[in-house]
């Protein structure tokens, strides 16, 4: 590694400001563009990587391909150049924090969080669509900005990484060599595919997309070993623990989200990152939220269950008919109520109201065995 640039040091037409981090490519300075007049985040890259022609020419590739991402959710990647010897990236400087501090350090709410990470699922799916797969995605990656907004970091930069010297898998972008290949990503992230060193496409981000999930919603890593190797056997054997074993607020329809993220079969996935967007979107109506998911309806005694649903029937009755009524006497003929069947689960409903909006019925029950939540 080449000596860290000091304070006011210019790479081209970059002045270097501060150092803001490091990683297997190199170290990231803030830095100003002094002709546009604006910040980067200028990584600095290793001496050993460019020096490497081949790995260089296949990186510029990928550099190249990710210059054309144009999404608010992705940050930006200017220039690929090189000075006095030096050779360097310049990218948009996100001012914010990365996603982990917010799981782990802010602890915020969930309604928050999963905002984030669906805005990063449609930063994915553009990727996606371009031809273009991350390989490295994990919480440090994701950067939310002072405005709230999340923002994908190092698109098609995490195949050139090299391994670090820690071995309990928390080490950031790494290869390993494998019989199979090469294994490039986050140990704790990876997918099973990345770690039989197979080539990643995008449904290996869909399951680091599901790691990072479930870590949002419990707190803890969904694969993790004492040692890089039993991590490693985690992902390819195991399945992590269930949310409700350690929150027991997590709805139903999260869980799923999550399971379906981490299929060991990437057939078994969801196989478009937008899937994921979309159903992430669908739950950010739910207004019982919580830090943990959506909250579970109060328990009723069951003496006051035995005459809640009477009374609830009896008001329905009565609805109904004060509608016909109305109806009845505008001269407009009341059309036949017609009934949908919204889900073919098999379980109890036991109580139910109707949401501020009059439109929306929220009603507790118990399906296939497990506890009473709240749905919609």
């Amino acid at each position: 590694m080449s000596e860290p640039l000091g304070l006011n040091t210019t790479l081209s037409h970059y002045r270097i400001v501060s150092k803001i981090g490091a990683g297997g490519m190199g170290e990231v300075y803030l830095a100003q563009d002094t002709k546009l007049d604006r910040k980067v985040a200028l990584k600095i890259l290793r001496a050993d990587v460019a020096a490497n022609q081949d790995r260089m020419r296949r990186f510029v590739q990928e550099a190249k391909a990710a210059a054309t991402l144009n999404h608010p959710n992705i940050a930006h990647m200017y220039e690929i150049g090189e000075s006095e010897g030096t050779n360097f990236i310049a990218m948009e400087f996100v001012d914010g924090v990365t996603l982990r501090e917010k799981i782990h350090r802010e602890r915020t709410e969930l309604r928050k969080l999963l905002r984030y990470l669906q805005h990063a699922a449609e930063g994915l799916a553009k990727a996606h669509a371009a031809g273009i797969v991350h390989r490295d995605l994990k919480p440090e990656n994701i950067f939310i900005t002072n405005e709230g907004r999340a923002k994908i970091l190092d698109f098609g930069l995490a195949k050139f990484t090299r391994p670090e010297a820690d071995s309990s898998g928390n080490e950031p972008t790494q290869q390993v060599a494998t019989d199979a290949g090469t294994v490039m990503g986050t140990v704790g992230y990876m997918s099973p595919e990345q770690v039989r060193g197979k080539p990643a496409d995008a449904r290996s981000d869909i399951f680091a997309f599901g790691a990072i999930l479930y870590e949002m919603l419990s707190g803890k890593r969904a694969f993790h070993g004492d040692s890089t190797a039993d991590t490693m056997s985690a992902i390819l054997k195991e399945d992590p623990p269930d949310l409700a074993e350690t929150n027991r607020n997590v709805s139903p329809a999260l869980e799923r989200i999550v399971r379906h993220c981490l299929e060991k079969n990437p057939s078994e996935r969801f196989q478009s990152a937008r899937d994921v967007a979309f159903n992430l979107e669908a739950l950010s109506d739910i207004s019982n939220t919580s830090r943990g998911g959506v909250r579970a309806m109060p328990e009723e005694t069951p003496s006051v269950r035995r005459w809640l649903l009477p009374v609830l029937a009896g008001l329905l009755v009565l609805a109904s008919w004060a509608g016909i009524y109305r109806f009845a006497h505008r001269g407009i003929v009341a059309a036949n109520p017609t009934f949908h069947e919204v889900t073919f689960r098999n379980g109890t409903i036991w109580d139910a109201r109707f949401a501020p909006d009059g439109q929306t019925i929220i009603y507790g029950a118990a399906w296939e065995g497990r506890p009473r939540g709240s749905v919609r």
